[in-house]
């Protein structure tokens, strides 16, 4: 685990040898402070020489401020690795995050993704610089000190081995207790920011049904539960200060006890005694700093295993061994062969859209037909049907269960995924925009546009006229997601968006839903006018969205319940019969 991590050190290197020394350096300062008062104590103030104590004093406050010093930049250089440590990891995560299949995101989710890159990440890199503050310190203090109080009195010094084995003993036994409870308190942490996240996307819904109460209710619940685990975990870590601080106190009188008859013997002198103590307190410390660093470390190890998690997760979609042969989409031609498949986590296709079936069982079973270039296929079907299944298929969001998709007669898991899903126009069913102005999210579709072309795809997509409408046009800023547009005016930007890649296979799901019936007539026709030699796939729910359609695919149940023109449809099929009786108030012509 740590092996796997340090390579995010690799570039501090220099940084951390050098909090080493300087921590070596801010010790020995500390441990030659109470030898100095000790020859005050001993020395200058028997003989009363102002001078000498002077003299001493003075050496120990130069001391004092060179160990200030070495403190001081060991922070500032500790903060510095941490600090890039944690961003090489955090990059690691995000990198990988983008080579997930939607499969992987389902089994993740993105709130616990969000989690492991921020607060996982976080704990990580605060752990590391307390490791290089503190526990490269502990030792060299607790050794140290050990043997300069060994060289003082040895056999007072058996005081401290007793302290050291109980504080030990107890900080282990705390260590092992509270190590499954930090995964619970992450876990719950998860929990609570995909509560978050899901109130605040869904917040107008929320609003206009007033659920309010109902999303404080469901936050208390996510919330208490983090706040019980973590004060669980916290009422077990607790018992390490009081039981620290019995301890010390308890050494401590033990030495001044034991020091003092010491004194009275002569066998010590004063000074000695006051240095014995200050060094009893530095080994006390040291253990002390050693407990809550493991404390820590038994946290991080949960964070650690959350983030390894990720990093170490095979995307489930991967270029195959003959994507290198430079496999373009250039006609456009889809076939499914017998296609079957079902989703591997839970949490459907990633889009909110439920389909009715549980994970195992197929939601496409034995699909086969073919859509050629200069075609406009509609595919038709009820709630649940498989139709966002089917299509997510073709560019490899998802990989097939049985069967092969092919692309220009080639299986799509021979394509590159750069090399496929660049000769494949796309409009979600869940319409997403990016902060940015209207322009900057156009460009998505193709970079190197101008400005005739991004207005042409915005004419096409019906668009043009309310982005002209806006007082900063196409400089216009979108709020992240597109809020300060409407859901009609979302959707004509998503696919003036895919338009403007005037891609070889243009695929839309239910993407003209929030739009009025002219207006998607004049999308329609603009596809038909801009994309003749293009493959073009319409998911719809209404009968008007794929009634001119060369070919229509009904879907029933995971499966192709027919095919055909509407003509032929309406005399052929039951099911697009009922469709269009729903749709048309009994009449289907």
């Amino acid at each position: 685990m740590i092996k796997k991590l340090s390579v995010h050190l690799g570039g501090y290197k220099k940084t951390i040898l050098l909090c080493v020394f300087l921590v070596i350096g801010e010790v020995i300062c500390e441990l030659v402070i109470p030898l100095l008062m000790s020859r005050i104590v001993d020395v200058g103030i028997p003989a009363g020489d102002i001078g000498y104590m002077a003299r001493v004093g003075a050496v120990m406050v130069g001391v004092a401020i060179l160990a200030i010093v070495f403190g001081v930049l060991n922070a500032r250089f500790s903060a510095d690795a941490s600090q890039g440590f944690g961003a090489g990891i955090r990059g690691e995560l995000y990198n990988k995050a983008q080579e997930f299949s939607f499969s992987n995101i389902d089994r993740f989710s993105s709130a616990s993704l969000v989690t492991r890159m921020t607060s996982d990440v976080t704990l990580l890199q605060n752990t590391l610089m307390m490791v290089l503050r503190m526990f490269i310190r502990a030792p060299i203090m607790l050794i140290s000190a050990f043997v300069i109080a060994i060289s003082i009195n040895l056999q007072l010094s058996t005081v401290i081995i007793g302290a050291v084995v109980l504080l030990l003993a107890g900080t282990t036994l705390i260590v092992r207790v509270v190590g499954g409870l930090f995964s619970a308190v992450q876990k719950r942490l998860d929990a609570l920011n995909g509560t978050v996240q899901e109130n605040l996307i869904a917040i107008r819904v929320v609003k206009a049904f007033v659920r309010e109460g109902h999303e404080r209710l469901k936050f208390k619940k996510v919330n208490d539960a983090l706040v019980n685990a973590a004060i669980k975990a916290g009422n077990i870590t607790s018992l390490i200060m009081p039981i620290m601080m019995l301890v010390l106190n308890g050494t401590t009188l033990s030495v001044i006890w034991f020091g003092g008859r010491f004194v009275g013997e002569g066998v010590m002198s004063t000074g000695q005694l006051l240095s014995f103590i200050s060094y009893i307190m530095q080994i006390l410390m040291s253990i002390m700093m050693f407990a809550m660093i493991f404390v820590m470390i038994t946290r991080a190890r949960a964070s650690a295993e959350r983030v390894l998690e990720v990093i170490d997760t095979t995307p489930d979609i991967l270029d195959g061994a003959a994507a290198g042969g430079g496999h373009r989409v250039t006609r456009g031609e889809v076939e499914f062969r017998d296609v079957s498949f079902r989703y591997k986590h839970a949490g459907g296709n990633g889009n909110g859209n439920g389909n009715g079936n549980s994970v195992g069982e197929n939601v496409l079973n034995h699909i086969s037909f073919t859509a050629r270039p200069g075609e406009f296929v509609g595919i038709i079907g009820g709630t649940g049907s498989g139709k966002t299944s089917l299509v997510s298929l073709i560019p490899r969001f998802y990989d097939v269960t049985g069967g092969a998709i092919l692309v220009d007669g080639t299986d799509v898991r021979e394509y590159s995924q750069e090399a496929l899903r660049d000769g494949i126009g796309m409009v979600m069913q869940k319409n997403n925009l990016f902060s940015g102005t209207i322009r900057d999210n156009l460009l998505w579709g193709n970079e190197q546009a101008t400005q005739a072309d991004i207005e042409k795809a915005a004419r096409d997509a019906q668009a043009h006229g309310f982005i002209e409408s806006f007082p900063h046009g196409y400089d216009t800023e979108l709020g992240q997601g597109g809020v300060n547009v409407s859901g009609g005016q979302k959707q004509r930007l998503c696919i003036a968006r895919a338009m403007m890649k005037n891609p070889p296979i243009l695929i839309l799901d239910d993407s003209t839903s929030a739009v009025d019936t002219a207006t998607e007539a004049r999308i329609r026709q603009s596809f038909h006018d801009n994309f003749k030699d293009s493959t073009v796939i319409i998911v719809a729910q209404r009968i008007s969205s794929v009634r001119e359609a060369d070919k229509i695919i009904v879907l029933e149940g995971g499966e192709v319940s027919a095919v055909g023109t509407h003509d032929e449809l309406v005399v052929q099929s039951e099911i697009y019969r009922e469709i269009c009786l729903s749709q048309n108030e009994g009449s289907v012509a």
